[in-house]
């Protein structure tokens, strides 16, 4: 996968910490990207589900009682 290189501003003293304690700013950083965008789009696809649910087709229910061929 290609990768981008960007930039953000981060707290002087969590970032000391950070490096002191060891961890990978950067892959805190993208782990951080990763999870918020995941749970952008579980959010949105809710929210879309909500505003259109699926309703219940009898044409399955009829398939579906036909059993296998």
């Amino acid at each position: 996968m290609a990768q981008t290189r960007t930039t953000f501003t981060l707290d002087e003293e969590l970032a000391k910490l950070a490096r002191e304690l060891g961890i990978n700013i950067s892959a805190a950083a993208r782990q951080g990207v990763t999870d918020a965008v995941r749970a952008a789009l579980l959010r949105t696809d809710r929210e879309s589900y909500l505003r259109q649910p699926e309703c219940s087709d009898t044409v399955w229910t009829e398939v579906e009682a036909w059993g296998e061929p």
